[in-house]
């Protein structure tokens, strides 16, 4: 998903994607210990999304006041 998807998306379908991030992020997280994840640069990757869609959450939440 681009940040331009991210953009256009309202406050509650921006929760429901933090949400699926962070399980994403600790699915990945527990891959890691049992040594299931060969990419371990997508969890840099999760873990920006996850900031992006933040951003844009309070951004949303901040102008809606």
């Amino acid at each position: 998903m681009e940040k331009v998807d991210l953009k256009s998306m309202d406050v509650a379908a921006l929760n429901a994607e933090v949400l699926q991030l962070k399980k994403e992020l600790f699915n990945l997280r527990m891959g890691m210990m049992t040594a299931q994840v060969k990419d371990t640069s997508y969890l840099r990757k999760v873990r920006v999304r996850i900031a992006q869609a933040m951003t844009f959450l309070k951004q949303k939440s901040n102008s809606s006041k």
